[in-house]
């Protein structure tokens, strides 16, 4: 069993294979994979490749089992639960929705004007983009089985912890009037046929690899740069054990950016490479999928002030909890 997973990890998930075929391909074109540029050339053209193929995998996999909860089943669905268990709903149900950010807002805003409790509102709205199946996969590829579950678990309790505490703070009234005042419409929920829904499946790779590939590049790209150009004694010293503060300046630096897993996962790799701890990489992760600019931006429409100051100091403080955990048993979860 033990040989059946390694194979399953590192030729499936991590595609070694890949790597060692990019690596012959440059080889016979007379680029040195040891050389910084070689070096470079490799790992961007490995990643890109690796995570373009399992991006489309996903999406299409994802997006047929999304198709089975459109938003008016979710809402239905999530109306039946109350308590903590709601919480719990909405941090599962965020698995299995858009990738990004700013794509959870519109069913969060909908979620809120069909009358949800506005913690289960938000347990979704945190989940969705930090914790999905992709990302589960993805880190399983490049941290281990491990470091992909826990990220996961830890996830998700910050989705549901946060959801509750916004909960019991009771800050209904911190949402525009336009959306909690929005009248509700009940749709007849249409029936597909498993064509319509592989269809469905096949537009959303279309259409979520045409915003995200971009990102990919870039995401590649930086990695690129600091695996073989930014000297190991750099990282080591701002993002490594030496520097207590290291999963708080990465949860800082991270914010205002956008991105999804798809375009933070190179990065982190990266870095983890160079010597950073592996929940200061990981900070930095869940903070760029969680809490970017654009988002805010967003959020600010939908909500007063007070309310986003809540729900972002929520996720910052769990994210950091979440870093330290993981730099503590980064010597147990990295072999």
């Amino acid at each position: 069993m033990a040989e059946i997973w390694y194979f399953i990890q590192n030729q499936i998930l991590g595609m070694n294979w890949l790597n060692d075929l990019v690596a012959f391909l440059l080889t016979n074109m007379g680029v040195d994979a040891s050389t910084r540029v070689g070096g470079s050339l490799q790992f961007f053209i490995y990643d890109v490749l690796k995570i373009t193929l399992l991006l489309c995998l996903l999406i299409f996999i994802i997006s047929y089992i999304q198709s089975y909860f459109p938003p008016e089943r979710s809402k239905k669905i999530l109306g039946r639960f109350h308590g903590l268990g709601a919480n719990i709903a909405a941090a599962l149900l965020g698995t299995v929705t858009p990738f990004c950010s700013c794509s959870s807002i519109p069913l969060f805003i909908g979620f809120t004007s069909a009358g949800l409790p506005i913690g289960v509102t938000f347990s979704f709205l945190i989940s969705s983009p930090m914790v999905d199946l992709g990302s589960l996969v993805l880190l399983m590829s490049i941290f281990g089985t491990k470091v992909a579950v826990m990220y996961v678990i830890l996830g998700l309790i910050i989705a549901i912890v946060g959801g509750a505490l916004i909960e019991r703070m009771h800050m209904e009234k911190y949402i525009e009037g336009f959306i909690m005042n929005a009248k509700h419409i009940d749709i007849e929920e249409s029936t597909l046929s498993v064509k319509e829904r592989i269809e469905y499946a096949q537009e959303q790779v279309s259409s979520t690899f045409k915003k995200v590939f971009p990102y990919i590049l870039i995401g590649v790209g930086i990695g690129a740069i600091i695996h073989n150009w930014i000297p190991e004694s750099w990282i080591e010293t701002v993002l490594g054990s030496n520097n207590p503060f290291g999963v708080i300046l990465a949860t800082i630096l991270g914010v205002p950016m956008y991105a999804d897993i798809f375009g933070t996962i190179p990065v982190a790799e990266a870095l983890l490479t160079k010597g950073a701890l592996l929940g200061t990489v990981l900070a930095f992760m869940m903070a760029v999928t969680t809490l970017s600019l654009p988002s805010m931006i967003m959020l600010k429409k939908a909500m007063k002030p007070k309310l986003l100051v809540v729900f972002i100091t929520i996720c910052i403080v769990g994210i950091i909890i979440v870093g330290y955990i993981f730099n503590i048993l980064h010597g147990f979860l990295i072999i």
